[in-house]
């Protein structure tokens, strides 16, 4: 039993790490680089120990996995809202519309699902990328 209690403790600095370093961003970071800034403070930190915590986290409500093409990214955000990526260079932002609950009532109206929530995700092109692909 003390082996079970000693293990959490241990996991608790890397977990609290982890989420320290996704909290400290507001890019939606991949694992990687979650890993690369956590490595600064803990040079023993093994690439490992921090997807297992992410997704821990993610899984436990305290950070939201994004899943997108190349990789999810992570965000500090955990409420309900939208999120628009760039088909160019990949990045990630949060989109400023509001989360329409009322979706999930007319499609669990629509098909017999016990509808939880959605998840939206718009594909476009970033201001950066289209500023760069117009000086082409």
């Amino acid at each position: 039993m003390q082996e079970a209690n000693a293990r959490p403790r241990r996991n608790t600095k890397q977990r609290q790490l982890v989420l320290d370093a996704v909290r400290s961003r507001h890019d939606h970071p991949t694992a990687d680089e979650i890993y690369l800034s956590v490595r600064k403070e803990d040079g023993h930190i093994s690439r490992g120990t921090v997807y297992r915590n992410l997704n821990l986290l993610a899984n436990e409500g305290e950070i939201r996995a994004v899943h997108v093409k190349g990789g999810d990214r992570f965000d500090l955000r955990c409420d309900r809202h939208a999120h628009v990526v760039c088909q160019e260079c990949g990045a990630v932002t949060d989109a400023p519309l509001p989360y329409e609950g009322a979706l999930d009532t007319e499609l669990a109206e629509q098909t017999g699902f016990a509808v939880s929530g959605h998840v939206t995700t718009f594909v476009g092109i970033c201001p950066s990328c289209k500023e760069r692909l117009a000086e082409k």
